[in-house]
């Protein structure tokens, strides 16, 4: 069984302003996602965004692929 990430609105916060600053709609990254293997949803994406679904760890590593981001980026912001 694959590792998950709780969900988390802050974590949801920080991957949509990223998404947003990239010029990037939640169906680009959904598409890209399923380019890349990964069944997602728009719907399903949102979820995460909203912070009201898990996101696993292989999940995660393709938001951070298509984002051109790292981890660190992704959670430095939640430490606080």
């Amino acid at each position: 069984m694959e590792q998950s990430i709780k969900a988390s609105k802050r974590l949801g916060a920080r991957i949509r302003s990223i998404r947003k600053q990239k010029g990037l709609t939640q169906g680009a990254i959904t598409i890209k996602m399923q380019l890349l293997d990964c069944d997602m949803s728009r719907g399903t994406y949102a979820k995460i965004e909203a912070g009201i679904r898990h996101v696993s760890v292989s999940e995660l590593a393709l938001i951070c692929k298509i984002l051109e981001v790292d981890y660190n980026t992704l959670f430095q912001s939640l430490e606080k």
